[in-house]
């Protein structure tokens, strides 16, 4: 996924241009429309926006795909997507975050599974497993598995995803975007160590989400 020239993900430009277009029709019928309209266009603008981002140097530290609040940290068993024991790490992306998702770490893409689901509202843990889905299970250069997990929220009602198995991917490389608030979660050996507590802020492709061991 490549952002266009602006700092604008490309999958913004239709929303922008519609709201541009019912603004500037509002501006010449009716003026109220206008700023509702307008309104609607800055929040498109805002909600769409993609600024380049740069991963620490240490290519250790593996990257949170997601722009958000750390909502929880999980020791699990197995899972659904790592059948083995891991840790989970929730992101909660409010529709005020940039959506624009991206790799947490250099690998190979092995899995990409689509769950349709429910719309609950993203930070409930009840969404996890209920809401509509996105997984990718990749694996590192060391051979450990794992999987990020887009989810979609309560207004989000779209998820976009570009990857495909077997290909290689790089870490902070955008891979695609979740519209209008919802959740990321990613899984992890359980040796590694996260660098991350709940309620702090994280900034997909820059924050450093855990050490790789």
């Amino acid at each position: 996924m490549k952002s266009g020239p602006l700092p604008i993900a490309r999958e913004g430009y239709p929303f922008l241009l519609i709201s541009l277009a019912l603004t500037l029709i509002g501006a010449w019928l009716f003026w109220p429309l206008a700023i509702a309209f307008g309104l609607a266009f800055l929040f498109c603008l805002n909600f769409f926006r993609d600024p380049a981002r740069t991963p620490p140097a240490d290519t250790d530290l593996l990257v949170s795909p997601a722009d958000g609040t750390v909502l929880k940290i999980e020791s699990l068993p197995s899972g659904p997507y790592l059948k083995e024991p891991h840790q989970k790490v929730s992101i909660f992306m409010s529709p005020f975050n940039v959506h624009v998702n991206r790799i947490p770490c250099d690998g190979k893409v092995e899995e990409v599974h689509y769950f349709p689901g429910k719309f609950f509202v993203a930070s409930l843990d009840k969404a996890s497993l209920e809401n509509e889905r996105n997984a990718v299970v990749m694996r590192t250069p060391r051979g450990r598995k794992v999987a990020f997990v887009q989810i979609a929220g309560l207004v989000a009602r779209r998820i976009v995803c570009y990857l495909r198995e077997n290909t290689p991917v790089s870490r902070g490389e955008r891979y695609g975007m979740i519209r209008f608030g919802s959740r990321m979660e990613v899984c992890l050996p359980p040796e590694w160590k996260v660098l991350v507590k709940p309620g702090q802020k994280v900034f997909a492709g820059e924050s450093s989400l855990a050490e790789m061991r």
